[in-house]
């Protein structure tokens, strides 16, 4: 059974930083495009950011680029987002879930595997 738990949203002021885990049961990661996307309320998901299996291919979406940082622990089936210089557009619920394509131009996912997802508020 795939089990999927995200923590470390919270409501931060804008500029203020928060960091993003996700542990993955019943999936070896270390064989997995991984990534972070995000749901704001009246919007569709999209992709924050992506990480190939041994992260020698990352991608973010243009505007987190220079703000967000992907990073992963295999060993502990672990997904990481450090989020910094927050801004309030973006307040959303963060989910990780399995890549199925990622490139620095475009992240994927076509996953049936999704967790409960974190809430990052950011005031202004």
């Amino acid at each position: 059974q795939v089990q999927i738990q995200e923590s470390g949203g919270g409501l931060v002021q804008a500029g203020e930083s928060l960091r993003l885990s996700c542990i993955v049961s019943g999936l070896t990661l270390m064989y997995r495009n991984m990534g972070w996307f995000r749901r704001a309320p009246g919007k569709e998901r999209e992709g924050v950011s992506c990480i190939s299996p041994y992260g020698s291919t990352e991608y973010y979406r243009d505007s987190v680029k220079g703000r967000f940082t992907i990073s992963r622990d295999n060993a502990k089936n672990t997904l990481y987002l450090q989020m910094n210089s927050l801004k309030p557009e973006d307040t959303a619920m963060y989910y990780c879930a399995p890549a199925s394509w990622v490139s620095e131009a475009l992240c994927r996912t076509e996953s049936p595997y999704w967790g409960q997802g974190t809430q990052v508020t950011v005031s202004s």
